[in-house]
C-alpha cells in the first residue's frame, strides 16, 4: 500500500535525527575525554550538563517554529492568516455570503440603500429555509403561460385566451408531485417583450422573479423569434436550470411539430439538452361534433410533468442550493458595488482637496521649474487617506514611497511636460501676461494632482494592485481621461473660480495706481492766469 506523502517526510526526519542523535553522542564522548584531561574529575559532570541544556535550548528555538508549521501544513508570511476552510456545501457558502454581506453594510452610511439590501438580506436568510420548489414561467403575453399552468394544476387558475398584457402582476400557485417531499410553486409571470412604459416596467418585473427561480419554463408557441432569442440567451445566462416549452401543438400537424422541435433543439444545442425541449398543448382547440356539443380535447402536458418530476427528482435539492448560492453572491456583489461607490466617492473628495491645497502653495510659492510640479502632483497624506478609505493602514514611508513612483513614472512617460503643455494652452489665451506663468504653474499641479490621485483610487479599488498593465497603463488611461473635453472644461471652469481670479485680484492690489491724465492733478487746480 502506497504511504502517504507526509508520513514519508516523519519516516525521513526520524531516519535523519537518529543519525544526529549518534553523531552528538559520539562528540559528547568525545568532549569528555577531552575535558577530563585538562580539568578535575568533579567540574567535567557539571560542565557538561551546562553545555548539553545549552544546545537543546538553541536547537528549540531554532527547529520548533519550523516543525509547528510543518504541522501546520505550509508556512505562513507575517500579516497572512490561515486561509478559510472549504465550505462543506453550497447552503454553508450562502451562509458565509450573508455573513460578509452584513460586514459590508455596516460601513455603508446611505441610509435608505442600506435599508433597502438589508430588507434583501433578510428575504435571502429566509429562502435559506424555505422548503419549496419554486418554478417561474416566462413566456410573451401570447403563448399561454397561464392555460399551461391551468393544465399542470388541472384546476382553473385563469381566464384562457386573455388579451396580451392582461397578467400584470406575478401569481403563484403551490402543487405536490408524487414522490416528491417538497412542494413545488408554480409563478406565473407578467408577459415580457411588450410596448410602452408599462410593458417594460412587468418585465422587469418577469426578469426579477426568474432570477430568483430554481427552475425556468421558458414558453413558445411557434419558433424563436430575434426578440425571443434575445431572452432565450438573457435567461440561460442566469446559471438556472431551463426547460423550453413548445405549446399549442394541436394548431400544427404532427409533421409541423417534428419539425419546429427539431428546428428547437439545434438553436438550444449550445444551451440546452433535447430533452429539455418539450412540446405541450395546454388548451387544446375544441372539435366540432355534427348534430352534438364541441368535444373538447384534453390538454397535452404529460411530457411536461413527467420532465418538470424528472429534473425536480434527480437535482431539486440541487437546484435550491445553487439557487440559493446564486442569489447570495449576487447580493454581496450588489453590497460590494455599494460600498465601492461610497468609497470612490470618498476618495474623490481627497483628490479635489489636496489638488487645490497643491494649487494654493505653488500659487503662493511658485516652483523653479516644471519637474517639481511631479512633488506636487503625489502627496504622501493623500495617499495615506485615500488608503484609509479602503481599509488600508499605510505608514508616512510607504505612503511616500508610493507617491514617488507615481512622481517618477509621471515624469518618465512625459506626462508633466504634457500636462503643462496642455494647461498652458488652455489658460495663456485668456489671461493677462503677469498671471499666465503662476496660474499654469498652480493649475497645472491641481491637474496632474487629480491625474495621480485617480490613479491611487485605481490601486486601492484592486487590492494594491496596479493590475496587468502596471502603473504606467493606469496614469496614462488616466491622464487621456482627464483630458477629455468634458472634463477638462469642468476642471478649468472650477480652477478659474479658484486659482486665477485670486491670482488676478492679488496682483491688481499689487500694481501702482495708474497716472490720471495729463495736465491734471495740482497743476490743474492752478486754474488759468489769462483769464
Amino acid at each position: 500500500m502506497k504511504l502517504p506523502q507526509r508520513l514519508w517526510i516523519w519516516v525521513f526526519l526520524g531516519l535523519l535525527a537518529l543519525v544526529v542523535l549518534g553523531m552528538v553522542l559520539q562528540a559528547i564522548q568525545q568532549l569528555q575525554w577531552t575535558l577530563s584531561t585538562w580539568l578535575p574529575y568533579w567540574m567535567v559532570g557539571p560542565l557538561m550538563l551546562i553545555m548539553l541544556a545549552a544546545l537543546v535550548v538553541a536547537l528549540a528555538q531554532v527547529g520548533w517554529p519550523w516543525l509547528r508549521r510543518l504541522r501546520q501544513g505550509g508556512t505562513m508570511g507575517p500579516g497572512k492568516s490561515a486561509p478559510a476552510a472549504v465550505p462543506s456545501s453550497r447552503r454553508e457558502a450562502a451562509q458565509r455570503n450573508l455573513g460578509s454581506i452584513d460586514r459590508t453594510l455596516a460601513q455603508v452610511r446611505d441610509a435608505v440603500e442600506r435599508e433597502a439590501l438589508r430588507q434583501e438580506r433578510q428575504r435571502m436568510e429566509a429562502e435559506l429555509e424555505r422548503g419549496d420548489l419554486v418554478i417561474v414561467v416566462f413566456g410573451t403575453g401570447s403563448t399561454g403561460k397561464t392555460s399551461l399552468i391551468r393544465a399542470l394544476l388541472q384546476e382553473l387558475v385563469g381566464e384562457v385566451g386573455a388579451p396580451m398584457g392582461s397578467t400584470t402582476a406575478a401569481t403563484r400557485y403551490r402543487l405536490r408531485l408524487k414522490d416528491l417531499p417538497r412542494a413545488v410553486i408554480l409563478e406565473d409571470t407578467p408577459g415580457i417583450l411588450e410596448a410602452g412604459r408599462e410593458g417594460r416596467e412587468r418585465e422587469r418585473v418577469a426578469r426579477e422573479l426568474a432570477a430568483r427561480a430554481d427552475l425556468l419554463l421558458l414558453v413558445l408557441d411557434g419558433d424563436l423569434r430575434a426578440s425571443e432569442l434575445e431572452v432565450f440567451e438573457a435567461l440561460a445566462g442566469l446559471g438556472k436550470r431551463l426547460l423550453l416549452v413548445l405549446n399549442k401543438c394541436d394548431l400544427r400537424g404532427e409533421e409541423e411539430e417534428r419539425r419546429l422541435l427539431a428546428l428547437l433543439r439545434q438553436r438550444c444545442a449550445a444551451r440546452l439538452g433535447p430533452e429539455d425541449v418539450i412540446p405541450a398543448s395546454a388548451a387544446p382547440q375544441s372539435v366540432p361534433m355534427p348534430g352534438g356539443k364541441p368535444l373538447q380535447p384534453e390538454p397535452e402536458v404529460e411530457a411536461l410533468l413527467r420532465r418538470i418530476a424528472a429534473v425536480l427528482h434527480a437535482d431539486g435539492e440541487e437546484l435550491i442550493a445553487d439557487n440559493l448560492l446564486l442569489q447570495c453572491r449576487r447580493l454581496s456583489q450588489a453590497s460590494q458595488d455599494l460600498l465601492d461607490r461610497q468609497r470612490r466617492s470618498d476618495a474623490g473628495t481627497i483628490v479635489d482637496r489636496y489638488m487645490w491645497i497643491g494649487a494654493g502653495v505653488v500659487m503662493v510659492t511658485p516652483l523653479p521649474g516644471i519637474d517639481l510640479l511631479a512633488t506636487a502632483a503625489v502627496n504622501a497624506q493623500m495617499v495615506v487617506e485615500i488608503g484609509r478609505v479602503y481599509g488600508v493602514s499605510l505608514s508616512r514611508e510607504n505612503a511616500q514611497d508610493l507617491a514617488l513612483s507615481v512622481g517618477r513614472t509621471l515624469a518618465g512617460l512625459g506626462l508633466i511636460k504634457g500636462g503643462v503643455g496642455l494647461i498652458t494652452s488652455a489658460l495663456s489665451l485668456n489671461l493677462p501676461a503677469l498671471v499666465v506663468s503662476r496660474a499654469v504653474q498652480a493649475v497645472s499641479a491641481a491637474w496632474l494632482t487629480r491625474v495621480a490621485g485617480r490613479s491611487f483610487i485605481t490601486y486601492f479599488r484592486q487590492n494594491q494592485d496596479w493590475g496587468d498593465g502596471g502603473l504606467q497603463e493606469v496614469l496614462q488611461r488616466e491622464y487621456d481621461l482627464n483630458q477629455r473635453e468634458g472634463m477638462l472644461r469642468r476642471f478649468l471652469e472650477t480652477a478659474l473660480s479658484r486659482v486665477v481670479e485670486p491670482l488676478q485680484q492679488r496682483q491688481a492690489r499689487r500694481l501702482p495706481p495708474r497716472p490720471g491724465p495729463r495736465g491734471a492733478g495740482a497743476e490743474g487746480d492752478r486754474g488759468n492766469p489769462g483769464r
